[in-house]
């Protein structure tokens, strides 16, 4: 008679060959994606070695791409059509040293990159996507929301050039701050009154693209965190913590424009976390009001002899105009580079 196995360590060995089944599924995926990836940069090399032996410019357009369209579409199928193949020779163009490309993104990923004709901004986007594993549909939804540009415009000229070069690295606090977040993904009317209430409802049961916008690091903790203070309570809207940097992250929501009070509040929501919550080696705590508006005049006071790192970002409901955003972003690298022309005319 056969024994019953023992119900524990038999759930522990289906998990370890699920476990074993997940991984080797995600390699097998992960080589058929480096070897499409490769195929298809080796398709647009022989392109455009064709298109200089014949000094012929293959663009979207030209002959060269139709025929070749028609013809791989005959012998081997979809996935050849014009727009793809134009793609395939960008991908050599722009990365001519196979070496260069990454492992970790896939055909699908690339087409989305390379679908972005500023460098700075397609070279961010690559770096960022890499390092946080983003998904083709979580790229898009960054592109859309233009949010190289949002980052970049906080920074100089030096900043915007490392941005682009390394992607986001969280050096100091204000490297995570944006302004203004996003957050289109929870479908809210423009002209819908909705309460303070609902917005954090909405946000925490939309809390994977909540995360994705607030970007790499954050761990949600909890929220409507209670403080009591001399039997008077007061509760921070959500809370977070910063595995990166190493810190509590507190978020109140502002329907309004933000105001003095709002920030005198979120002072004392950093105090207490410091003296009460902090344990020995974390850092202090951010705090982060997100308000419908702001008078950059009046936090610049408000702020101005408050020793806690307390910032106050707008957030809107709809994605940001990126034409707007790039045109921001060229006249700040413009101003820039007067100024430091400027200070070389000095020396």
């Amino acid at each position: 008679m056969n024994k019953i196995p023992d119900n524990n360590k038999y759930s522990e060995l289906l998990g370890n060959i699920g476990k074993l089944l997940e991984k080797s599924r995600k390699a097998a995926i992960q080589k058929v994606n480096n070897i499409l990836v490769q195929t298809y940069w080796n398709i647009g090399k022989r392109i455009v070695e064709f298109e200089q032996g014949g000094k012929e410019k293959a663009d979207y357009g030209s002959e060269l791409l139709k025929r070749l369209s028609n013809d791989l579409k005959e012998r081997f199928g979809k996935g050849f059509s014009r727009s793809n193949l134009q793609y395939m020779r960008l991908l050599y163009l722009k990365y001519q040293k196979y070496q260069t490309l990454s492992g970790k993104l896939s055909w699908s990923h690339y087409v989305e990159i390379l679908s972005i004709s500023d460098e700075l901004t397609r070279s961010f986007y690559e770096k960022q996507c890499n390092s946080e594993n983003w998904s083709v549909r979580e790229l898009k939804r960054q592109i859309d929301s233009g949010l190289f540009q949002r980052i970049a415009l906080s920074k100089d000229k030096k900043g915007v050039l490392k941005l682009a070069k390394e992607g986001q690295l969280f050096e100091n606090v204000e490297d995570i701050i944006k302004d203004p977040y996003v957050f289109e993904f929870l479908n809210i009317p423009e002209n819908y009154r909705h309460s303070e209430k609902e917005l954090e409802n909405r946000l925490i049961d939309e809390l994977g693209h909540f995360l994705l916008e607030l970007g790499k690091g954050f761990a949600f903790i909890g929220r409507q965190f209670r403080i009591t203070l001399n039997n008077t309570h007061y509760f921070v809207d959500l809370v977070f913590y910063h595995r990166i940097l190493k810190c509590f992250v507190l978020i109140d929501l502002k329907l309004a424009k933000a105001n003095h009070q709002d920030i005198g509040q979120m002072n004392l929501y950093l105090n207490y976390f410091k003296n009460e919550e902090n344990e020995t080696d974390d850092n202090e705590p951010i705090g982060i009001i997100l308000a419908a508006d702001k008078d950059k005049i009046l936090v610049e006071y408000a702020t101005g002899s408050i020793s806690n790192q307390l910032f106050v970002s707008k957030y809107q409901l709809y994605l940001p105009d990126k034409h707007l955003l790039e045109q921001e972003l060229k006249y700040l690298l413009e101003q820039e580079n007067i100024k430091n022309k400027k200070s070389q005319e000095r020396l």
